[in-house]
């Protein structure tokens, strides 16, 4: 909220160049994760992760409204993003209170799950250019796997572990979508330090309580991914505060295992 209310102030005062300080790609896949986890939830029945992803998905698409209004994000990729938006918010609704035919909803998740796969690589790979060269490869190569193993998966060509997998990947990808979205922000602050007054500090503030305070839940459900992503956006939000760019990536990858770590640890305990 903190930051699209800054965001309205400046477009209000024809600052449209503050808004360069939110990368678009980086709301994206904040946005992608964001309806990713909501039908990974709607699925399971989870009402308060629910409401909690669906909040979600409508803060950012607003801020990726406001980038567009600003000039900042290209406007068939936001047309795009709201067509999927749209259609996930609707089906996912229907989904959750069984008004949803089953094909409907397979077809969804098959979407989700080649869409998340490619957007992934292609985002990562994106929020680099101009320093590497401008390709689509990367998505490309992810979409031509992802559909190969839904194609798979569908037509009982895969094992059961091969069929866990293949359902596990939309939640995984949700989930790393989510962790790109930081990145994407310090390689924007480290390109243009100049324009970070248009980042809101207590938005990320906010964000790295929140997720903070939802570890002990992802404990006590024992869901590693959900556990990574609570931990991984805590201490990543906080080394903004405290790092420059070299050591915050250190600091990171330190974190990174430390979390793996804690929970092996958690879970040996747990069995014993």
């Amino acid at each position: 909220m903190p930051q699209i209310i800054l965001n309205a102030n400046n477009l209000m005062s024809g600052n449209k160049t503050a808004l360069l300080a939110v990368p678009w790609l980086g709301m994206l896949t904040g946005l992608l994760g964001n309806l990713s986890l909501l039908s990974y939830f709607a699925k399971k029945r989870e009402t308060e992760a629910i409401v909690v992803q669906t909040l979600g998905v409508v803060s950012i698409y607003v801020v990726i409204a406001q980038l567009a209004m600003a000039e900042a994000m290209p406007l068939p990729y936001f047309m795009v993003t709201s067509l999927v938006v749209g259609t996930g918010l609707v089906l996912n609704f229907l989904n959750y209170f069984e008004m949803l035919n089953d094909e409907v909803w397979c077809f969804w998740e098959d979407f989700i799950t080649v869409g998340g796969l490619s957007a992934l690589p292609q985002v990562m790979w994106s929020t680099f250019v101009p320093f590497i060269p401008n390709t689509i490869l990367p998505g490309a190569i992810a979409f031509v796997a992802a559909v190969a193993a839904v194609i798979m998966a569908r037509t009982g060509k895969l094992s059961e572990k091969g069929l866990k997998f293949v359902g596990a990947i939309s939640g995984w990808t949700a989930t790393l979508l989510f962790m790109w979205m930081p990145v994407s922000q310090m390689w924007t602050n480290f390109l243009n330090p100049d324009n970070i007054k248009g980042l809101s500090a207590f938005s990320m503030l906010l964000a790295m309580i929140g997720n903070g305070l939802l570890i002990p839940r992802a404990l006590f459900v024992r869901d590693f991914m959900w556990y990574c992503f609570f931990s991984y956006h805590s201490f990543f939000l906080l080394s903004f505060y405290i790092y420059d760019t070299p050591i915050f990536m250190l600091y990171f990858l330190k974190k990174a295992v430390i979390i793996i770590v804690e929970w092996l640890v958690y879970q040996k305990h747990r069995i014993r």
